[in-house]
């Protein structure tokens, strides 16, 4: 009997597997989405006002050191030279992220050479005389000291969760990098940029094939009844909305965003700023257009649209964006893993479908090896 496969969701691991699936096996396949469009939240589009390409969901940047990753994206786009530099606005000053020596030198009124701001840096740190971080604040400091904590952390993070960092387990800051060099990249993978067009047009790539048959403004709700124990569904979506929630509902963040299309040719002069202080409700500020250099009739035009990001608690109808990877969270994610094993013909990928925060190469990379895992039976 031949077997349909379907996949439920069109985001990077759907739409890297979809594509794997129907060029390598040569096989049918029905993508599933239950927004009006692919991509998930790398969607991306053209303002018909301003012809800026935004990113619906927040800024996304692609980054990776792996070159499996890069030559499989290269197949369907190029992406353009963008490196990724963050400013941090604190009382009243703007710093550049992660710390480095020109943040460490600015905020101390200093003129360090690297190995002495090492060496101020590891005094700071030891004063705070914490072995075993009890909370995120504590982790924090110890990782970077008090000062650089209040300056660039506490307000921000508290925002993040809307919790003070003290009631915040310290696991969720596992390292806080820090660099005695002037090297002002965000990120340190080999592999960076935007893709030129914008991210739609990598999925694009993807999903247009003879094989896929792409099914927007559709729930997997309405049509899993016309799916037979014999096809083969591979599920993105939340692994507790699959189960109904049986073992409890699994905590994500969300977050709100404010659009606003200034005429003004440059606002802020980076594509993200981010607001330290807690007296600014917002997180950070993203400006689109800094995202494609390359687009220089745009760089010079006089308009430009800032996106001001929110962070909020998740609740029903909101899109799940940073699980909660607390003890309670993670009890009732193995409970359903161990469900999700016993399933015939059923697997879970992607952000939602592991309850994981993935990158996008971590999330084409899941699907890739997914892929080499299961090939034989699905050809």
């Amino acid at each position: 009997m031949k077997k349909n496969f379907f996949i439920i969701g069109a985001g990077c691991f759907g739409s890297t597997l979809a594509h794997l699936i129907a060029t390598k096996c040569n096989e049918k396949v029905t993508v599933v989405e239950k927004r009006d469009h692919i991509g998930g939240n790398c969607y991306s589009f053209l303002d018909p006002k301003t012809g800026i390409c935004c990113h619906k969901y927040g800024s996304h940047i692609f980054h990776t050191s792996s070159k499996e990753v890069y030559n499989f994206i290269s197949q369907f786009v190029e992406l353009n030279h963008y490196r990724h530099f963050v400013m941090t606005r604190s009382n009243g000053d703007v710093y550049s992220m992660p710390i480095n020596l020109r943040t460490i030198n600015k905020f101390f009124k200093k003129n360090f050479r690297p190995h002495e701001a090492k060496i101020f840096l590891n005094n700071k740190i030891s004063e705070s005389h914490i072995d075993k971080p009890r909370n995120l604040e504590e982790q924090a400091v110890s990782l970077i000291g008090k000062d650089l904590y209040h300056a660039f952390i506490r307000g921000y993070t508290k925002k993040q969760w809307q919790r003070d960092p003290k009631d915040l387990p310290s696991f969720i800051i596992r390292r806080l990098p820090f660099r005695c060099d002037y090297n002002t990249d965000y990120f340190n993978d080999f592999y960076q940029g935007i893709p030129v067009g914008g991210y739609t047009k990598l999925f694009e790539g993807l999903l247009n094939h003879k094989n896929i048959e792409i099914k927007l403004n559709t729930d997997f709700k309405d049509i899993k009844d016309n799916i037979s124990s014999e096809d083969i569904v591979i599920y993105t979506g939340p692994i507790d909305e699959y189960f109904n929630y049986c073992y409890g509902k699994l905590e994500w963040r969300t977050l709100d965003f404010q659009w606003e299309i200034l005429n003004e040719q440059d606002y802020q002069g980076c594509a993200c700023m981010n607001e330290a202080d807690e007296d600014i409700p917002y997180t950070r500020t993203h400006e689109f257009k800094h995202f494609h250099p390359e687009c220089t009739d745009i760089m010079e035009s006089e308009n430009t649209i800032i996106c001001r990001e929110y962070s909020k608690e998740f609740k029903d109808g909101d899109t799940p964006y940073y699980p909660v990877n607390n003890n309670k969270n993670n009890e009732i994610l193995e409970k359903y893993k161990e469900k999700a094993s016993s399933l015939k013909n059923v697997f879970f990928g992607g952000r939602l479908g592991t309850y994981q925060y993935l990158d996008m190469d971590k999330s084409i990379l899941q699907a890739l090896n997914f892929f080499k895992q299961n090939m034989k039976g699905f050809m």
